[in-house]
Formats: C-alpha cells, sequence, structure tokens
C-alpha cells in the first residue's frame, strides 16, 4: 500500500502527534502529554512505566487490547491521540473510504476505549474498527523496539524502501498498468485456449439450446396476455353458461331486470311530471336505466367472443406448456431463459471461431507482454543504479554507528513478472569482515538489528514521510561514543519527522529538544507513574543519575553533554 504521506516533502516537517491522552493504563491513572517537533527524548528508572507510552501508542495504532491493562480497581481505560497534519487530503481521502468524518482544521483525532466486557474506537469521533485504525495509523507511527523490525525484515518493504530511495513512482505506475493490461489479455487468452478443447457432446448440446430458444419465439412481455387467454380458453364452457344466465336475468321478456327498470323509469316520469321537485331525487333511475342497457350489450358481445372450439384452447394450453418447460430448464423467468440463448449462443461462437479468436488474443497478449517488460526493465534499470547507492549510505550511517568494517548490499533477484516489477530485493548485512553477508531476517542480535535500522532509517530520512518514529530502547547494548552516535543520528532524523526516544543513554537523552522524565510514585498505598518535562537543573539531576549516580564528577560529565557540539548534519 502506498503511503498517502509519500511525496510530499516538506510538509513531512509539520506533521505530528501534538497530544497523548491516557487514563486508567496500567501504572497511569491520568496523563495528558504535550509534545512538540524534533526528537523527544523520554527516560526514567526500570519499571517506572516508561512501556505505557508505547503500549499506548500500539492501541492507537490497532493493536488488540487486553483487559489486563486496565488499571486495578478501574472497569474501563482510555487512550487518546491528537495528531496535527498540515496537509489533511490524503488521509481525508483514506476516511471518505471508509465511510468516517474527515479531519476538522487538520487535526486527526484517534480514540480507543477498553473495558472489561466491551472494546470500542472512534476517529474523528466515528465509530471504527481495529482494521480501520491499522490502515491509517501505518502511514501516521513508525514504531520500533528491540523486538519490532518484521516490517525491515520483510522483501517487500525492502523493496518499498528502494524505491522510495530511487525515485521511481512514475516508472512503478506505469509498470503496473502495463502489468494489469497484459494479466488481463492473457486471463482472456487462457479463457479461450481452454475453450477449444470443447468436445462435439457440448458443442451439440449448445446448438439444441439455442434452436430450443429461438424456435419457441419467446416474447417476455406477453406472457400476462398469453395466461389470461389461456384461463378464458379453459373455462370457456363455464362462462358462456354463466353469461348466459346473466343476460337472460338482464332481458328476460317482461320479468327481466331491463324491463323493470325502463317501466320503473316510466313512472318516475309521471312524477316529475306532476312535481318537479322530484327531480332531485329520481334522476339516478334514467342513469340505471342506461347502465344496465350498456350491461346487456356487454354481455352479447362477450358471450359472441367466447370461443368454444377444443382445437384453440388446445394450442394455447401447449404454448403455455412449452413456456413453463423452458423456464424450468433455463430460468425461472422467459427474460432469464432468453438472456440463456444468448449467452450460449455466444459460447458457441467462441468455440467455433476459437481459431481466428485464439490467434488474435495471442497476439494482443504478446503486445500487452512486451509493453510490460520494457516497463519493468525500465524500472529494473533504476533500482540496480539505486541499490548500490543506498547500500553505500547505510554502510556510512553503519561506521558512524560502531560498525566500522561492517558489509552492506542491497541485492536484486531476478523473478517472474508480478505487480511490484521483474526482480526481487533482498537486504544482506555482515558485521565482521571475512564473514559471509546475511540477509537480515537471519540476523539475531536485537542489538545490531536496531543500529541497521536506524542506519536504513537515516539513509531514507528525505524519501520516508511517515510523520511520527518512536525508538523504544533501541540503543540497547551500545555505549559510549556509538550511545552518542545513535543520539545523532535519531536528532538528525528529528529534522524531518517527530521523534520519540525512549531510551536509558543519557548520551541520548541529552540531544533531545525535549526531555520528559517517567517516575513512579505510591500515594495513598496505590503506585502511580507520572511523566513530566524536565529543563533546567531538573533535566541535569536526571542525566546524573543516569549516568550513574549523583557525584560532582557525574554532575558535571551530566552539564558537559547537554554543551557537547552536536554533528547534525
Amino acid at each position: 500500500m502506498v503511503s498517502w504521506l509519500h511525496n510530499q516533502g516538506e510538509a513531512g516537517r509539520h506533521q505530528m502527534l501534538s497530544l497523548l491522552k491516557i487514563r486508567n493504563l496500567a501504572l497511569v491513572e491520568r496523563l495528558d502529554w504535550e509534545i512538540g517537533a524534533g526528537l523527544v527524548g523520554v527516560t526514567g528508572e526500570t519499571g517506572a512505566g516508561k512501556s505505557v507510552i508505547v503500549g499506548a501508542l500500539k492501541l492507537i495504532l490497532g493493536e488488540r487490547a487486553d483487559k489486563g491493562m486496565i488499571r486495578t480497581g478501574e472497569d474501563v481505560c482510555h487512550v487518546e491521540a491528537i495528531f496535527d497534519l498540515q496537509d489533511p487530503s490524503g488521509v481525508n481521502s483514506l476516511l471518505e473510504e471508509m465511510g468516517l468524518e474527515a479531519c476538522e482544521e487538520g487535526q486527526l483525532l484517534i480514540k480507543r476505549v477498553v473495558g472489561s466486557t466491551s472494546n470500542r474506537q472512534f476517529v474523528n469521533n466515528s465509530p471504527a474498527t481495529l482494521g480501520v485504525l491499522k490502515a491509517i495509523g501505518r502511514n501516521l507511527v513508525d514504531l520500533h523496539g528491540p523486538h519490532d523490525h518484521q516490517s525491515l525484515l520483510s522483501q517487500d518493504r525492502q523493496l518499498v524502501m528502494l524505491d522510495a530511495y530511487a525515485g521511481v513512482d512514475g516508472e512503478l505506475e506505469e509498470y503496473r498498468t502495463c502489468w494489469s493490461s497484459w494479466k488481463e489479455a492473457e486471463t482472456r487468452w487462457c479463457e479461450v485456449r481452454n475453450a477449444e478443447e470443447a468436445g462435439e457432446q457440448e458443442i451439440e448440446l449448445l446448438r439444441h439450446q439455442i434452436a430450443e430458444i429461438e424456435a419457441a419465439e419467446i416474447d417476455p412481455e406477453g406472457e400476462s396476455e398469453l395466461q389470461e387467454r389461456y384461463q378464458r380458453a379453459s373455462n370457456s364452457a363455464k362462462l358462456v353458461g354463466v353469461a348466459a344466465e346473466a343476460l337472460n336475468l338482464v332481458n328476460g321478456d317482461g320479468t327481466g331486470v331491463l324491463d323493470r327498470m325502463q317501466e320503473i323509469q316510466r313512472l318516475v316520469a309521471e312524477i316529475e311530471k306532476n312535481d318537479p321537485a322530484a327531480r332531485n331525487w329520481t334522476a339516478g333511475v334514467k342513469t340505471a336505466v342506461v347502465e344496465i342497457e350498456d350491461f346487456s350489450r356487454e354481455l352479447e358481445r362477450y358471450l359472441g367472443e367466447i370461443d368454444l372450439d377444443p382445437g384453440q384452447t388446445s394450442a394455447l394450453e401447449a404454448r403455455v406448456d412449452l413456456l413453463e418447460s423452458l423456464k424450468r430448464k433455463y430460468g425461472p423467468s422467459l427474460q432469464e431463459v432468453v438472456e440463456s440463448g444468448v449467452k450460449a449462443a455466444e459460447r458457441l461462437g467462441a468455440v467455433e471461431n476459437r481459431g481466428e479468436l485464439l490467434e488474435t488474443l495471442e497476439k494482443e497478449t504478446e503486445v500487452a507482454r512486451t509493453a510490460m517488460m520494457k516497463a519493468g526493465m525500465d524500472l529494473t534499470e533504476k533500482r540496480r543504479k539505486a541499490g548500490p547507492k543506498l547500500a553505500r549510505d547505510i554502510r556510512q550511517h553503519l561506521a558512524e554507528l560502531g560498525f566500522r568494517q561492517a558489509a552492506f548490499e542491497v541485492n536484486h533477484q531476478q523473478q517472474a513478472p508480478c505487480a511490484n516489477g521483474l526482480d526481487g530485493i533482498e537486504f544482506s548485512f555482515g558485521p565482521n569482515p571475512g564473514e559471509p553477508l546475511k540477509p537480515l531476517r537471519q540476523i539475531a542480535s536485537s542489538g545490531e538489528i536496531s543500529r541497521v535500522m536506524l542506519s536504513i532509517k537515516s539513509a531514507l530520512a528525505q524519501q520516508d514521510q511517515t510523520p511520527l518514529m518512536v525508538f523504544d530502547e533501541i540503543d540497547a547494548n551500545v555505549g559510549g561514543e556509538v550511545a552518542r552516535a545513535v543520539g545523532e543520528k535519531m536528532a538528525i532524523l528529528g529534522g524531518v519527522h517527530q521523534v520519540v526516544a525512549i531510551t536509558h543513554f543519557p548520551q541520548v537523552a541529552a540531544l533531545a529538544s525535549q526531555h520528559f522524565l517517567v517516575e513512579k510514585r505510591v500515594e495513598g498505598g496505590r503506585t502511580i507513574s507520572s511523566l513530566n518535562e524536565v529543563t533546567g537543573e531538573e533535566r541535569v539531576a536526571e542525566l546524573t543519575r543516569m549516568l550513574g549516580g549523583q557525584s560532582e564528577e557525574a554532575r558535571s560529565m551530566a552539564k558537559s553533554l547537554l554543551n557537547l557540539p552536536r554533528n547534525l548534519t
């Protein structure tokens, strides 16, 4: 998945986590952490609660929650993060795809609520799934700890890193367009080629289906009229008897309804003649006589139209039976029967004309493949040119981090065409001269892989536009000048990204633009962790503690660390 933050250039510097709120998470009862840009250092004694910050961010990133993280005695814990985005158009597009509210004034709000019985998550106050948080989070935060390097070990991820370094967005897009066209052409060709194996039995069946449906001359629109005619013909004898009886009741000599109504009409005329006011209530008699006369004529016409011919009834019955049979065979409706005939004709045409069609499709597939291979070779060439340059940059950073004679290579392996190109990429590392290089996934030392990761991140600082990078004690197992170099690398990254470094090394903490101290204390019989920014003498005191004591020598060294010139280029 291509990051929606990719290629935003300087915009990445102005996108960051501005606020992290924690309520009742592990040892933290209440924390409102406001942080700025650059390198942010977080220190504290072992067990003070620094890991809670990482745990809170992992919740924001969509990791599954364990109710055991809820502070003892509480039912619910809350974690809330606000990201300030100078250009929120990318994330807004992603939110729109997911049916969520867009960011207001460039602020993205993510919230997790973890309860003892249920968990909920929200994006901009709209309910969301963990999958949504993961999709958004992978573009917001890059989290690295002693054991959080799985993405770095993935060859797919390594390829994405090389492509970012090589700046091949246009070439990759062109290749993927050609690759999709080739796959579509190849799929169509394979379908017709497989149809070539259709036997005579299938061909005969198709021809029979087409002939049967065409011979029926189906008119889906006339089905209801046919059903009505058939029902009338089937009941013609009964209809004649009933209609004749009704006509006799209307026109019976002297006793029919029409004669009686006409007599009533004559009497009403006498009433109206002698009492004109009666016309107010006698008008309906004339109307009734007219309607009965009309009804009598319609009955006579209806009787004349009823066909008692058994032959016609039989023909209508046969037609209805035929259509019902076709519906049972080809579809529940006559329209679907017609569509089945069309599909059968298309299939038969493909089978009968497969030779000519196959030749055409094979040519189209080859043309598409040629275009795809050319685009793929252009992409490969740029990757092969960029690979040694990236390896050289990474080796330089590795040397500055204590691996002065380490080897690092970006290896290319040719592979079958896929959505990512014609070649695979694998990063190889050799920390010791004379020893063979090994793929990164085979490196067991967390200290080594952490520094390799930091070297790669440093080499790709300008291309990687992830707003927030979190380094959780990746400086473990190093010391002295190497620790200082690790801190300087993080500080340089802080010029492009917001960087949070959770560290035990004063050399790293001294380089931070902001320094926060995590402390643990007991209040009312309960253990509470707190986080506060330290400046001035408080910062000197914390660096002194980290140096191993409260001696004047340690204090002097702490001050010197803060005043050392910084190699941040």
